[in-house]
C-alpha cells in the first residue's frame, strides 16, 4: 500500500480551537502530513500567533484566524476570508468545545445551554459554511470531535454528554446528506489524554488518575501525538470509503467494562 494514500500536500486544513491541546496535536500531524493549516482560536490574538509560531517551527505552512465558532455571522465572513487569502479548506477538524462540570440538578440553563452551543451547534455552523464548496468541487473531509460521552454518562457532564452524544448523530446525518457530493463526514472519539489541563489529576494516588489507569486496558494515559494517526487518516485520500463513523482512540476503554475490585 503506498504512502501516497495519506499524503495530504496542496490541501488546506481548519482546525477549530487549535491553539494548544489536543486540537494542536492533531493540526501538527496533519501539517507534517503535507497540508497547509488553519489554526482558529477564540481567545488572545497572542494566543494563536504563538501556536502559528509553533507549527511554523516545524516547517508547516500555518495561517491563524480569530473568529468565534458559535457567532454564524462571523464564521462566515472568516471562512470568506481563509478562501480569499490562503484557499479552499479541503478538510475542516470541528475540534473547539468546552466542558462544565456541575450537576444537573444544580446547573443554570444559561451554561447547559453554552456548552450545547458551542460543543454541538458550532460544528454545524462552521460546516454549513464550508460545505457549499465542498459540494462544489465534489470532494471534502469533515471531521467531528466527539467524546467518549457520546456512548456513555458520567456524574457532573451531562450537558457535555448531550452535546457530545448529539454530536454523533449530527455526524451520521451529515453522512447521509453530503456523501453524495463526495464529502466523507466522520468522527474521532478521545479518550483520556495527557495534556495541559489534565497535568494536575495525573499524579499517583488522586483518585481521578487512578481511576482511569484502571479503566483503561493500556494502564496509562494517552499521549496527544497518538491522536495524529486517526487525524490523518480521516483527513485523506484512505478513509474515501469510510462516512458516518466514529473512531474511538481511547486506549480500550470502551470495550470494557472495568477490571474487577479484586484484581
Amino acid at each position: 500500500m503506498s504512502t501516497k494514500l495519506f499524503d495530504l500536500s496542496g490541501k488546506v486544513a481548519l482546525v477549530t480551537g487549535a491553539t494548544h491541546g489536543l486540537g494542536m496535536a492533531m493540526a501538527i500531524g496533519i501539517g507534517h502530513a503535507g497540508a497547509t493549516i488553519i489554526i482558529n482560536g477564540n481567545s488572545s490574538q497572542e494566543k494563536i500567533d504563538k501556536a502559528v509560531a509553533q507549527l511554523q517551527s516545524e516547517g508547516i505552512k500555518t495561517f491563524g484566524y480569530r473568529f468565534d465558532v458559535t457567532d454564524e455571522t462571523a464564521v462566515i465572513k472568516a471562512i470568506a476570508k481563509i478562501e480569499k487569502e490562503v484557499g479552499s479548506i479541503d478538510i475542516l477538524v470541528n475540534n473547539a468545545g468546552i466542558i462544565k462540570r456541575t450537576p444537573l440538578a444544580e446547573m443554570e440553563v444559561t451554561d447547559f445551554e453554552q456548552v450545547i452551543k458551542v460543543d454541538l451547534v458550532s460544528p454545524f455552523i462552521v460546516s454549513k459554511a464550508v460545505i457549499q464548496g465542498m459540494m462544489q468541487r465534489k470532494s471534502g473531509k469533515i471531521i467531528n470531535i466527539c467524546s467518549m460521552m457520546s456512548e456513555l454518562g458520567r456524574n457532573t457532564v451531562g450537558a457535555y454528554a448531550a452535546a457530545k452524544g448529539g454530536l454523533k448523530m449530527l455526524t451520521q446525518n451529515m453522512c447521509v446528506e453530503w456523501a453524495p457530493y463526495n464529502v466523507q463526514v466522520n468522527g474521532i472519539g478521545p479518550g483520556y489524554f495527557a495534556t495541559e489541563q489534565t497535568q494536575p489529576i495525573r499524579v499517583d494516588g488522586h483518585p481521578f488518575n487512578d481511576f482511569i489507569i484502571n479503566r483503561t486496558p493500556a494502564g496509562i494515559w494517552g499521549d496527544p501525538d497518538e491522536l495524529q494517526g486517526a487525524a490523518v487518516f480521516l483527513s485523506s485520500k484512505a478513509s474515501d470509503f469510510v462516512n458516518g463513523q466514529v473512531l474511538y482512540v481511547d486506549g480500550g476503554i470502551l470495550a470494557t467494562i472495568g477490571k474487577p475490585s479484586n484484581e
